[in-house]
């Protein structure tokens, strides 16, 4: 019984699920959502390298996607920090919907056009960028301060089912019925969470806020910068990114070191695995209270699980430690997001959302560039062995030198204790 009871303990609380109807249609649509972008997501690439035939052709679809998503992705923060989230969500909602829907007509035609392909990529960036921050900002006004934890597990637990999940069903629908049915399913799933985020109660701004512009943008950089308990959950991110990301070391792994290039498929799906089971097992984060260690710990151990990886001659064994290093970034990642709802003012939430996207963008384009290029000069194991190491080397640094943020507990932290405040009054 004991035992039941401890195991009963590592699964989320449900009780946002239960107890906040708003929670529930962020949590329906945000799943909804990521499932059918995972079936796009295959399916992109997949259409262009049928068109061209070029790895560069496909890899300039990402370059597509990067420039609107860093304009529109601080234009969306500042905007969620003034506008009407609830009218930001349903808008660009349905802006992706017009832009997928086109995708999948394209798709259908005889002959494709591929520049259709890159300028609605970039599109669907600046809406999907303009809608994140408002979306993440609206989370902590669902639920009571006390929920924040268990309402972020809940919300990466859907958002990764949609990532595993999505690409395996992209991948059957492609040999099935081609790219065109895989963006006109994510057309569909996109129509619901339309229909689900209308539904959404009014979230008024509780004070005077500013209209976008580069002054409040700025504003919300300084805000970040300024803060240096804040400050430690971007660098750790961006360090564990840049340094240790294997992703784009996995076509050579299967092809070259281990001779199989069937196995590419199982690589990338490990991490996700991980970060799955790390989700679901994630009871035990609301009773945790120094974060920032956790984040640390959790982001060296992913560069440890890496490292280990790159040494291991069993496919088996570096599918278990690819798995693990899913995990432990999950758990930085969830330790990042409880910091970052529990402690940044709703004034700030939408800009400071935003910095936050481009944190997770930063580090693996950069990471990607950087194991590449190392693979190149040395070997894929070298390069995965050394980013992982200069991971663990630089979480180590960003710990020591934020003091604030290794020290960081959420019954003391000046601003927890302020956000926590202003909610139970607001309550």
């Amino acid at each position: 019984m004991s035992f039941l009871r401890r195991l009963a303990q590592l699964i989320p609380d449900l009780a946002p699920l239960r107890e906040s109807r708003d929670f529930r249609i962020l949590w329906w649509a945000g799943s909804i959502f990521y499932l059918g972008q995972m079936l796009s997501y295959v399916a992109v690439p997949w259409l262009v390298y049928q068109l061209t035939e070029s790895n560069l052709a496909v890899g300039l679809v990402g370059l597509a996607e990067l420039v609107p998503m860093i304009f529109f992705g601080l234009y969306g923060g500042a905007l969620a920090d003034h506008g009407d989230r609830r009218k930001i969500l349903v808008v660009t909602e349905l802006l992706q919907l017009i832009f997928t829907a086109a995708l999948a007509v394209n798709a259908l035609l005889p002959e494709p056009s591929l520049v259709a392909i890159y300028v609605l990529s970039a599109l669907l960036s600046a809406a999907g960028s303009a809608q994140r921050p408002a979306r993440e900002a609206l989370v902590p006004r669902t639920v009571t301060h006390q929920q924040l934890p268990a309402a972020m597990s809940l919300a990466s637990l859907g958002t990764h089912i949609g990532l595993l999940l999505g690409p395996s069903l992209g991948g059957l629908l492609l040999v099935w019925k081609g790219s065109g049915w895989c963006f006109a399913i994510d057309a569909f799933g996109l129509l619901l969470a339309t229909v689900l985020f209308s539904r959404l109660r009014e979230y008024p701004h509780t004070t005077d806020t500013e209209p976008p512009s580069i002054g409040s943008i700025g504003r919300g950089v300084r805000y970040a910068l300024g803060r240096r308990d804040l400050l430690g959950t971007y660098v750790v991110d961006i360090a564990a990114m840049f340094f240790a990301l294997p992703v784009a070391l996995f076509p050579a792994l299967a092809h070259e070191v281990f001779k199989q290039p069937q196995v590419l498929g199982l690589l990338y799906t490990a991490e996700v695995v991980g970060s799955l089971i790390a989700t679901a097992t994630s009871g035990w984060t609301a009773r945790i209270n120094h974060h920032g260690r956790v984040i640390v710990l959790a982001a060296a151990a992913y560069g440890g699980f890496v490292a280990l990886a790159s040494v291991s001659h069993s496919l088996w064994l570096v599918l278990v430690c690819l798995g693990l290093s899913g995990a432990a970034d999950m758990i930085s990642a969830l330790f990042r997001q409880i910091i970052w709802n529990q402690t940044i003012p709703d004034t700030m939430r939408g800009r400071l959302a935003g910095l936050e996207m481009l944190s997770y963008s930063v580090g693996p384009y950069g990471g990607q560039v950087r194991a590449g290029i190392t693979a190149d000069l040395w070997t894929v194991r070298g390069a995965m062995a050394s980013g992982g190491l200069a991971c663990i080397v630089g979480v180590g640094i960003t710990a020591v030198w934020l003091r604030d943020f290794w020290s960081y507990d959420t019954r003391t932290n000046e601003y927890a204790v302020a956000e926590r405040s202003a909610r139970e009054a607001t309550a």
